[in-house]
Formats: C-alpha cells, structure tokens, sequence
C-alpha cells in the first residue's frame, strides 16, 4: 500500500522517542489510580486529557483475573527526573 513504509517509519520514531523520554535513568513511574471499575479510570483519564496531560507519559496496567469482573487496573504517569539516593530516599 502507498505510504505504508513511510508511517511505519514514523511510528517507530515516535516509539523511539517516548522510549528515550521514559527509560529508567530519567525518572520513575507513579501510581495514580489504583481501581477495579472501568468508568472510574475513564473519568480521570477524561480529566487528565482535559488538563493537557501529555498522554504518552501515561501508562495503564490490567490486572486480569477471573471472573472478569475482579479485574482491576492501574494508572500510572511518569514523573522525569526523580532518582533514588543511597539512603532510599527522594531527591
């Protein structure tokens, strides 16, 4: 298809450019939200859209379980810049 290799091409940079942004050496991740209902998550998720939030430092983990109904899920956003010193406390 026209154009194909192009926009893989592209999405594999952006990729490559959130993968620079969030290693581990330039900061860490932080629990947001921790919930087992759906349109909770979508609710903050709708506010942090509507504070700008950019949505490439935004994570968000699904704890499968059985029955589904016990699944729950976990937002997280990376937080550049915060390291751990030796004593286990933050900068």
């Amino acid at each position: 298809m026209p154009g194909q290799g192009k926009r893989k091409r592209r999405e594999e940079a952006a990729r490559r450019r959130v993968d620079a942004r969030t290693a581990a050496d330039a900061g860490r991740w932080e629990v947001v939200l921790e919930t087992g209902d759906q349109a909770v998550l979508r609710a903050r998720l709708r506010r942090l859209r509507e504070e700008r939030v950019d949505e490439a430092l935004l994570r968000i983990d699904t704890l499968c379980r059985r029955p589904a109904e016990q699944s729950s899920y976990v937002l997280s956003r990376f937080v550049e810049g915060t390291a751990t010193q030796e004593g286990g406390s933050v900068r």
